[in-house]
């Protein structure tokens, strides 16, 4: 006797169940109810229509009624909602709009209702110009209202997979786009260090960002809506995409008996079934098993949905077929760039519990020797024992393939030492002798076996400056081209040659670019005896991971009139002096490819070339290293050019445009380093006051500024209050006469018993005139470096921990090098 099976929703999982069951059962009924129009359609490639990649419509139709009767001889009825279901009498209720309610009886019955979008109980939250994204009704609406007259602007809430998706491709159609984000950071899945590489990516191409902003409320105005946020502020467009989430849609299933969690899922066992005997369920409506740590979870993909479909229809023909969870791999293209992740992230692990190890690594895509090759943001997340929890991974090229490959090890339970010997396909143009995956494992295997000890960018603030060294190994010019505030520099070629420059018995923080030469120079220090650990990822995670959106621009406040042409209310303001035009200027004098180097590789090419050009003379460069789009920035505004253009291809490829002015500051000359020294002598509180205002200004024009304190100027470094300290005779002697800290120093003249001090504080207050103490951080955030004479400090009983943290302790030699490569010197 044949079966009859009623199927609650198509798509992925309900289309996929009754496709695998026809193919077992030639003799069963099989009947799929659908509330929309379409049953089965790639509801992943509805932002795409918009944004015109996909630009036949019908190409989003995977499978009409009329070709599932046709080959498969399954009834489907559109339009038909089922709205109860009774599990005694075998029966659930439909309502049709044509056929109005009526009643169908079932053996079997597989529910895959779905998900659908969360619209938040907020003031204004019907208001027809707000849409979400579910189904194709909903992106006709969506695309009819951006191909009408006078459509400029939107914006979208969320910063989730569909939320990035559809900002992207509102911004492909042609509309200014805001997104806003509730929490710091886009796309939860990934950590934030890698969020950021694809927030940036999507600012790079001119969507605003606005994180931590919470919507209150919408309202309608004459043209357009007004999207309310917590703080006050307004912005207005002219549609707004709802997507912050989605719940699983199985209000349905209140009174039918099956289980549901604590969120609205429908629980299973491993064969899918539910609570109910004859009731299965699969897709985006159910709790599964997440596979890593055996917890229950709900992941809305596409593949796993289709992959349940198949199962339920082994169980109802008679196979044995079970699910075994979900680990969550997924992928997303942000622009040019993509972003995949399997397995688990580091906050899911803390919510856990779970210990785990990191690394990350910043290979090229394929041979660097090879045209087209970029760099890929690769991080791996494991237990101290090596086994693999996780990866994720960003970049321009091939990062699909190499989540792949650490999404198979995973599932088969794979250790470190699997990836370092997986055997991966190469060639030049498709990867390198040592893959990404292979390199991947064997930084994790250096950690796992004791060969290194490394840190986490975000552990930079447990350091204890007293008792540590922060050393940076790249070269000069990189590192002044930007670099950790606190480190001091010696280059890893140097290195073995400066060692007594070092005090080993501080521990040795090391970092360089990516992590690579890092390890190096932490093989050497080791061995030769310092306590060293190496900055996982280097400073390129580290200034990644320093991403924050564009400014909220106070000068676009909410005028509740929304008089701003419709557009979000979003001013993206430069930082640096220098400001690169969108028209590229016509001709060119020099060209410069770099496509396939890495870092520091195409900054140190661009500087020698630059070095050989006349005044007035452009230099047209072309890279493939996603960092040069921020370094060229940097090196631009340090080295005096002018930076005519710049811009970064869909694949990936940086052009930039420099030209050389006829005022340009060159790097290595010795009568024009844009660098400034200083010997602060003094204790007096003018004179340390005129030292810091000088400080500030040098470096706010971009010069390397270092302050060498000697003598008196000790003073104006020391801490207000500390633990005490065990000093000579001589140094309690000096410590019972010298001022304590900036605010104890008097005047060099006019000290009237400590009457000046406060006058001239008082005068700098009321005049808006930064005070001595947020002059010292002032400097020290804009990277002047203060160097504490070591010779000073022994001589007059000053130990280490009396001095403020940031300082740096150093020699005459140390000072008399920063000098020789300065062209302003001054002694106060």
């Amino acid at each position: 006797m044949s079966k009859k099976i009623l199927i609650v929703g198509g798509v992925a999982g309900g289309a996929s169940a009754a496709a695998r069951l026809r193919r077992l059962d030639e003799h069963a009924e099989i009947i799929i109810f659908e509330k929309g129009p379409y049953i089965s359609f790639a509801n992943c490639g509805l932002p795409y229509y918009i944004g015109g990649s996909i630009d036949d419509r019908e190409r989003l139709l995977v499978q009409t009624p009329k070709g599932m009767a046709d080959r498969f001889r399954i009834d489907v009825r559109t339009r038909s909602e089922v709205i109860a279901i009774d599990p005694h009498k075998r029966t659930v209720q439909v309502q049709n709009q044509e056929r109005g309610q009526y009643e169908e009886s079932y053996d079997e019955l597989i529910l895959s209702p779905g998900a659908k979008p969360i619209v938040p109980d907020l003031p204004g939250k019907d208001n027809p110009l707000i849409y979400t994204v579910r189904s194709i009704p909903d992106i006709d609406r969506i695309k009819e209202q951006i191909s009408s007259s006078n459509n400029e602007s939107s914006i979208v809430i969320g910063g989730g997979f569909i939320g990035v998706e559809m900002a992207e491709n509102l911004k492909e159609a042609g509309l200014n786009v805001t997104l806003i984000e509730g929490n710091g950071q886009l796309l939860t899945p990934f950590d934030a260090e890698l969020a950021a590489a694809l927030a940036q990516e999507m600012e790079q191409n001119g969507v605003n960002l606005l994180f931590s902003q919470r919507v209150q409320g919408f309202h309608s105005l004459e043209q357009g809506i007004g999207v309310e946020l917590a703080d006050g502020h307004v912005l207005t467009a002219d549609l707004v995409i709802l997507a912050i989430g989605v719940t699983p849609d199985t209000s349905f299933l209140k009174s039918s008996g099956v289980s549901l969690g604590t969120r609205g899922h429908i629980i299973v066992n491993e064969a899918l079934e539910s609570s109910v005997p004859h009731i299965y369920a699969v897709g985006d409506a159910i709790e599964v098993t997440e596979t890593i740590h055996g917890t229950k979870t709900a992941i809305p993909l596409a593949g796993p949905a289709n992959k349940q479909g198949r199962i339920v229809a082994d169980r109802i023909a008679g196979l044995s077929s079970t699910y075994k969870g979900t680990q969550g791999t997924s992928i997303i293209k942000v622009f040019g760039m993509t972003g995949a992740t399997t397995g688990s992230n580091e906050k899911t692990l803390k919510r856990l519990g779970v210990e785990y190890r990191t690394v990350i690594v910043h290979p090229a895509s394929h041979a660097s020797y090879y045209p087209g090759s970029s760099a890929i943001t690769l991080k791996l997340l494991f237990t101290p024992e090596g086994k693999v929890l996780g990866a994720q991974a960003v970049g321009y090229d091939g990062v699909d393939k190499r989540i792949d490959d650490i999404a198979v090890a995973i599932h088969f339970g794979g250790h470190i030492r699997d990836l370092t010997e997986l055997e991966l396909s190469y060639a030049p143009p498709y990867s390198s002798a040592k893959d990404p995956v292979n390199m991947a494992g064997y930084a994790a295997e250096n950690i796992m076996t004791g060969r290194v000890e490394t840190f986490t960018y975000n552990q930079l603030s447990e350091r204890q400056p007293e008792q540590s060294i922060l050393l940076d190994v790249r070269s000069e010019l990189e590192h002044r081209n930007g670099n950790i505030p606190g480190s001091i520099n010696i280059s890893v070629d140097e290195l073995r040659q400066r060692l007594n420059e070092l005090d080993n018995s501080k521990d040795i923080w090391v970092y360089c670019q990516v992590g690579l030469r890092g390890y190096t120079a932490s093989q050497i220090l080791r061995q030769h005896g310092f306590s060293v650990k190496n900055l996982s990822g280097g400073y390129k995670t580290y200034r990644q991971a320093q991403f924050k959106p564009a400014p909220f621009s106070s000068a676009n406040q909410d005028n509740h009139g929304g008089q701003n042409n419709n557009k979000p209310m979003i001013e993206v303001q430069e930082t640096e002096p220098i400001h690169p035009t969108s028209e590229q200027p016509r001709h060119t004098n020099h060209e410069l490819n770099l496509s396939g180097l890495s870092c520091p590789g195409p900054l140190i090419q661009v500087k020698q070339k630059m070095d050989q050009l006349s005044n007035g003379e452009t230099l047209r460069v072309k890279a493939s290293d996603p960092g040069f789009y921020e370094d060229v920035k940097a090196w631009a505004t340090m080295s005096g050019s002018r930076l005519l253009h710049l811009e970064r291809s869909k694949g990936g490829t940086i052009e930039a445009v420099i030209a050389k002015n006829s005022a340009q500051t060159v790097l290595d000359s010795p009568n024009h380093d844009p660098a400034s020294t200083m010997v602060v002598f003094s204790g007096d509180l003018d004179k340390a006051i005129a030292s810091l205002i000088i400080a500030n200004g040098a470096a706010a024009s971009g010069r390397k500024v270092t302050m060498f304190f000697t003598f008196w100027g000790l003073n104006v470094i020391r801490k207000q209050q500390i633990q005490p300290v065990s000093k000579t005779m001589i140094g309690r002697m000096f410590d019972m006469m010298l001022p304590r800290g900036s605010k104890k120093l008097g005047m060099s003249k006019m000290n009237m018993l400590g009457v000046g001090p406060k006058i001239i504080r008082g005068l700098m207050k009321n005049n808006n005139v930064p005070s001595l103490e947020e002059l010292i951080e002032s400097a020290i955030a804009q990277g002047a470096e203060l160097v504490a004479c070591q010779m000073s400090m022994d001589l007059m009983g000053i130990q280490r921990e009396e001095l403020i943290d940031q300082v740096t302790i150093g020699g005459v030699g140390y000072y008399l090098g920063q000098a020789s490569q300065a062209n302003h010197n001054l002694f106060i």
